[in-house]
C-alpha cells in the first residue's frame, strides 16, 4: 500500500507582507511560495480574509504540482507578530498591525476548515533556520529578524524557548539608549526604533536634511518618502557617503544589541535574517567588529554570526515546523 505524502501550509504574517507556502512534513522542499501585501489598514478581519484566500491558493497550487488531495493537508501553521497567547491562539498586541486581543488562530482555522497553530513570527523564523537553515546543527541559537520591526527567537539546549508568558525573544524592544527615540511600543530607545527597516529609512531622511551630496534622492526620483532600507543599502553599495554613514550606524546599533545577547545567552550561532541581509559584508563585517569590541571574548569565540539561509521563506518554513512540533510532537 502506497503511503500518501502529507503537507502543512505555513503563513508568515508581517506588518508589510504576508508570505505563504506548503511543505511536506519532512521539510524536504518548499512548494507554492507566495507573497501578498498585508494591507493592515483594512483591519484584522480583512487581513484574515486575505490569509484564508492565500492558504486556498497555496493548497490549489500544491495540488496541481504534486497531485495531492485536499485531505493530504494536515493544517496551517501561522507566524504572527506578538506578544501572543499561544494556548488560546490570540494576538495580544502588535504595534505594526494595530491589533489587540485578536483570536487569529481560530479565525483562520474557521475560514479554511483546517486545524491551525499560532506562534510568534520571529520564533517561527528562528525555528525554520534551525530546522533546515543557517542554524542547523546548533544547540544554543539566537536569531534576529529585521523587517518592518525587529523580532527574535531563542533555541536553548535544543528547544525553542517561549518564556513564562510566551513573550521571550522580543529583541527589538530591548533598550539600547535609555533616553533615545520613541518606539511604536511606547518605550524609548528600543533597538527596533533604530535598526528596523523603517527606522533605517527614517535616519537616512534625517541625514539628508543636512546634505545635498547624496544619490539617495535620485534613486527615489526626489520623493524622500519612498526611501526604504533597501534604497539605503543600494546607495551604500555605490559608495554614497550618506548611505554608508547610515549603514555604519545601523551596524553599531545592531552590534550593541547582539553583544548584550551573546553575553547573556552564550549561543553557538547568532542568525540575522530579513531584508537587511541584502547589505552583505558591508553590514556584517562592522557588526562582527562591534561585537568583538563589546562582548566577552570566550563568548565571541564560540559564536558564529551569520545571515539567514532562508531569506524569503524562514518564517513560512518555521510556521510549518511549529505546526509539526505542536501537533505531531517532534521536529
Amino acid at each position: 500500500m502506497t503511503v500518501r505524502e502529507q503537507f502543512i501550509v505555513g503563513i508568515d504574517l508581517g506588518g508589510t507582507n504576508i508570505a505563504a507556502g506548503a511543505m511536506p512534513i519532512d521539510g524536504t522542499r518548499e512548494i507554492a511560495m507566495q507573497m501578498i501585501p498585508t494591507l493592515a489598514e483594512g483591519g484584522a478581519e480583512a487581513v484574515v480574509d486575505r490569509i484564508a484566500a492565500l492558504v486556498e491558493e497555496v493548497i490549489a497550487q500544491t495540488r496541481r504540482e504534486t497531485g495531492a488531495e485536499r485531505s493530504d493537508f494536515l493544517g496551517v501553521g501561522i507566524g504572527s507578530p506578538g506578544p501572543l497567547d499561544r494556548a488560546r491562539g490570540v494576538v495580544i498586541v502588535t504595534p505594526n498591525l494595530g491589533w489587540r486581543d485578536f483570536p487569529l488562530r481560530d479565525e483562520v482555522s474557521k475560514r479554511v476548515h483546517l486545524p491551525a497553530t499560532l506562534d510568534n513570527d520571529a520564533n517561527c523564523a528562528t525555528l525554520g533556520e534551525w530546522w533546515i537553515g543557517a542554524a542547523k546543527g546548533g544547540r544554543n541559537v539566537v536569531a534576529m529578524t529585521i523587517g518592518t520591526g525587529i523580532g527574535g527567537g531563542l533555541i536553548l539546549e535544543g528547544k525553542l524557548y517561549h518564556g513564562a508568558s510566551d513573550a521571550a525573544g522580543e529583541i527589538g524592544h530591548t533598550t539600547i539608549d535609555a533616553n533615545g527615540r520613541r518606539c511604536k511600543c511606547g518605550n524609548y530607545g528600543c533597538l527596533e526604533a533604530y535598526a528596523s527597516g523603517p527606522a533605517i529609512a527614517t535616519r537616512a531622511r534625517e541625514l539628508l536634511e543636512g546634505t545635498d551630496d547624496s544619490i539617495l534622492p535620485m534613486l527615489v526620483e526626489g520623493d524622500l518618502t519612498r526611501i526604504t532600507a533597501q534604497t539605503v543599502f543600494e546607495a551604500s553599495k555605490r559608495g554614497d557617503a550618506a548611505a554608508l554613514e547610515v549603514v555604519r550606524d545601523t551596524a553599531h546599533f545592531l552590534g550593541v544589541g547582539i553583544s548584550n545577547l551573546i553575553n547573556i545567552f552564550n549561543p553557538d550561532t547568532f542568525v540575522i535574517a530579513g531584508g537587511v541581509t541584502q547589505a552583505g559584508d558591508q553590514l556584517f563585517d562592522p557588526i562582527r567588529a562591534e561585537v568583538r569590541r563589546r562582548a566577552f571574548k570566550p563568548s565571541v569565540d564560540a559564536c558564529r554570526i551569520v545571515p539567514g539561509a532562508l531569506p524569503l521563506s524562514a518564517g513560512v518554513v518555521g510556521a510549518v515546523a511549529t505546526f509539526r512540533a505542536q501537533t505531531l510532537g517532534d521536529l
